[in-house]
């Protein structure tokens, strides 16, 4: 176990370091056995700050593409072209390193978990849970039907792996959590004396305390079931497709399906009887980051630990769709500047040595038009600096999910416009903006002498620029600017699950449209190579498992163009 974990250390290290497009295939093996661990020093105590930042290490740094396909990055014509992702005509290599990267986190939360249950710790027992739930939900969102049951049994017993349905999962780890935030409320506090400094997301590290130990301890149990309960929100949304209609009544549409029909309103009960409530607080790792070991983000993005810029800082450069291009037509792109949102300076940098910002198409050809030093790169209010906790999931997304599920009727006790203005008020704390910058952009996008926009206004009325009211187009658009490079995951699965119910052929959520104005989005590929539409729904299976488990994921249902096929809960096609 100890020789597996600094392998792996070095891996994860090296890839992130020189990852551009992809990451680092590694071969992780999901049929190990945490029964087996013989490191007599590996404890849940000592398992649980470097699972937490291997999650903060998969949340923040191999997203680069999907970055790239939700019109937020794009490649700088300092680079030749990425065929491969900018077609769409991905393979089982692409992205395979978040399988195993994934994987390997799950095992060392498993590991943790069977440690802890032995000791009869179970507030660390239940963060194990916690967070396989949250890693779990990723692999299903990303490729469906994944190793689940059968994961860890080891080799032996399990040398192939069955692959379960991933509505099954969810409703697994639906169970799971609400077990897990059981466990936490109840735990003995002197079995777990030593949480406080261990957990590195809601221990003292971020939560600086003079109180008592138990004091302590029991605000952290308030933390993880808040966080827990926003978790499970994040998976419940995915089961709402379709809400959103444009017609020139200016309804906000209703519910078009709900996934497998799924009890969706019990789920929700039951988290408001539990009673906790949902992050009204940032939820970030941070062990205790520092020059020569950063903030994983800032060493993917921006500088390694010899503070050399990375590869990364000059691959990725601003998309025009979030940031003009000046030499697109008018309305073109800069969906940030369109809405005069101060978060631009947040989220990229001005071009060097010009107070502008400037994005570049992606998939265009490589071009000295388009180097890297003459478009916007990555902001700080993201980036934030080398020794800055990595975001896990932010208050500005909660509040946003919560926004949604009000509108759609399940929360009754939450006001769906002064939920979604909290969350935009979060979003520019978060990024280091103030409380005016967030009246200021309110003001400019509610302004009747003006427009009263629906990229921002919750209840814009009929007539407005983008056609329609506000309502969840505008939660959802919300989103969109709020969460670049914090969770571009999250936003990909509301580009597939939330249809356009009177848009012939569109199976999609569209951004800033149908607009006469401004361009919808984001932007397909501009490759001269590319004939897809839209962007792929998931990720192939990696090549490994049809190497070692082909029976399995050979089975796995294909139906559609693949990658273009859906995932269980995206039942918009």
């Amino acid at each position: 176990m100890k020789n597996k974990k600094i392998i792996l250390f070095f891996l994860l290290a090296f890839s992130f370091m020189i990852g551009l497009n992809s990451c680092k295939k590694e071969s992780f093996n999901i049929n190990q056995d945490p029964n087996n661990a013989t490191d007599s020093t590996v404890a849940y105590n000592t398992i649980l700050p470097s699972a937490l930042d291997n999650t903060a290490r998969i949340v923040a740094t191999p997203w680069g593409w999907l970055q790239n396909y939700l019109g937020y990055w794009s490649r700088s014509g300092t680079y030749a072209p990425s065929t491969e992702e900018e077609t769409y005509q991905i393979t089982t290599n692409f992205q395979s390193g978040i399988w195993s990267q994934v994987y390997d986190n799950l095992y060392d939360y498993e590991l943790m978990r069977k440690s802890a249950e032995v000791s009869g710790a179970f507030m660390y027992e239940g963060i194990a849970r916690i967070m396989k739930a949250h890693d779990f939900a990723i692999l299903v969102d990303l490729y469906g039907n994944v190793p689940y049951s059968d994961a860890f049994k080891g080799s032996t017993t399990s040398p192939t792996p069955k692959y379960d349905n991933g509505f099954e999962i969810y409703k697994d780890l639906f169970r799971q959590i609400d077990t897990a935030i059981d466990h936490i409320k109840n735990a003995d506090n002197s079995k777990n004396a030593e949480i406080a400094t261990d957990d590195v997301m809601f221990g003292l590290k971020n939560f600086p305390s003079t109180g008592s130990s138990n004091s302590v301890i029991n605000a952290m149990k308030v933390r993880w079931a808040k966080f827990g309960n926003t978790l499970k929100l994040r998976m419940l949304t995915k089961f709402m497709n379709g809400g959103v209609e444009f017609n020139s009544s200016g309804s906000i549409g209703s519910i078009e399906k709900i996934a497998n029909n799924y009890n969706v309103q019990s789920e929700i009960n039951a988290i408001e009887t539990e009673g906790s409530g949902f992050l009204d607080f940032d939820a970030e790792v941070n062990p205790g980051y520092q020059a020569d070991k950063g903030n994983p983000f800032f060493n993917s993005y921006v500088e390694d630990n010899s503070g050399v810029a990375t590869g990364n800082s000059v691959y990725y450069k601003a998309n025009e769709f979030a940031v003009p291009n000046e030499n697109t037509a008018s309305g073109g792109g800069g969906f940030y500047q369109w809405d005069a949102d101060t978060r631009e300076g947040a989220f990229y940098t001005t071009v060097p040595n010009t107070n502008r910002y400037r994005g570049v198409t992606y998939g265009s050809p490589a071009s000295t038009d388009f180097a890297a030093s003459t478009l916007s790169g990555i902001g700080s209010g993201v980036y934030r600096g080398v020794d800055k906790p990595q975001w896990i999931i932010t208050a500005a997304e909660s509040y946003f999910l919560q926004a949604e599920c009000a509108n759609r009727g399940y929360l009754t006790s939450v006001d769906p416009k002064g939920s979604l203005e909290t969350g935009i008020l979060s979003s520019f704390l978060s990024l280091g903006l103030t409380s005016q910058d967030y009246n200021d952009y309110y003001a400019y996008n509610s302004d009747p002498a003006v427009y009263v926009n629906p990229d921002v206004i919750y209840d814009a009325p009929e007539g407005s620029p983008d056609g329609a009211m506000g309502g969840l187009y505008t939660i959802i658009t919300q989103k969109w600017f709020a969460l670049n490079a914090i969770a571009p995951f999250e936003v990909w699965s509301d580009y597939r699950r939330i249809g356009i119910s009177d848009q012939a052929g569109v199976n999609h959520f569209i951004y800033g449209g149908p607009s006469a104005f401004f361009i919808e989005g984001p932007r397909i590929s501009q490759s001269p190579s590319n004939t897809a539409t839209e962007i792929p729904r998931r990720l192939l299976y990696p090549q490994r498992e049809y190497l070692y488990n082909a029976a399995n994921v050979g089975a796995q249902p294909s139906s559609g163009a693949y990658p273009f096929n859906p995932v269980f809960w995206d039942v918009n096609n």
